[in-house]
């Protein structure tokens, strides 16, 4: 029985055509499957799915996802997260993606719920645990707004109001966890990872339900030392009008990926 999947080009290219045509045809695609992002169950033979090639180091495996949670795509981890990836599948336990090459200082992410003109906003906050360095750059100073200002954030001195869409960033959810958040590539082709969690950082159901609602997350950037680890929204969001004020925040509305 033919089966309504998406089988986006890359991974066409990675599995090839012969095996393709067969997962159209319903001859290698299952009927049900549990979505890699929500987990909820699925069938491609009545909704639209998306096919996702995991490629780890010597194996891969593809999974599925309803087409509303993510595109047809292709995902590089490592060998041992790609176990991670088949045990999550199996039920057993979370995948674990890829680790970003090192840097010259880590970007602690916090997720939390900003009110903002009276509405829950999804939001990442990024604070680096050092000063972050032009590439290049022998100074001692921290460029780590700069940097980001060229990328098209923009600076803020008050949180009165969500801030513009970064069209061609995004935040990446998958199986209900936050896995990245992609830029752009240089060369126009497939997005790379800015920053990509060591272990999937785990989400409130509301701030999934907030994500999906406004199909987007905002993204707070700040130098080091200026939020610290806050164990409260509320705390958070001192802490983001302090440093608003003071002219060290940079903010943007990434679209999301996933759900």
């Amino acid at each position: 029985m033919p089966r309504m999947l998406d089988v986006s080009d890359e991974v066409r290219a990675e599995i090839g055509d012969e095996e393709a045509d067969r997962l159209l045809a319903g001859e290698n695609a299952p009927g049900s499957y549990d979505c890699t992002s929500c987990r909820t169950p699925g069938d491609s033979g009545h909704e639209r799915t998306s096919t996702v090639l995991f490629i780890g180091d010597e194996t891969a495996v593809l999974a599925f996802a309803h087409s509303t949670c993510l595109p047809s795509q292709v995902v590089q981890v490592t060998e041992e997260q790609l176990q991670g990836a088949v045990r999550s599948i199996s039920g057993d336990a979370a995948p674990v993606p890829r680790q970003a090459a090192p840097e010259q200082a880590v970007l602690g992410v916090t997720s939390g719920l900003v009110l903002i003109a009276g509405e829950l906003h999804p939001a990442l906050v990024v604070e680096p645990t050092a000063p972050i360095v032009r590439p290049g750059s022998s100074g001692a100073g921290d460029d780590f707004l700069p940097l980001l200002i060229e990328q098209g954030f923009m600076p803020l001195t008050e949180l009165a109001e969500a801030p513009p869409v970064q069209h061609g960033w995004s935040v990446l959810l998958a199986m209900g966890q936050l896995h990245a958040v992609l830029q752009p590539s240089a060369g126009g082709g497939q997005p790379m990872a800015w920053w990509q969690a060591h272990q999937p950082l785990q989400v409130t159901e509301g701030w999934r339900a907030a994500a999906n609602k406004h199909q987007q997350v905002l993204m707070f950037a700040a130098p080091v030392g200026s939020i610290g680890r806050q164990p409260r929204e509320d705390l958070l969001r001192d802490a983001l009008d302090k440093a608003a004020a003071a002219g060290k925040l940079v903010g943007a509305a990434l679209p999301l990926a996933g759900t």
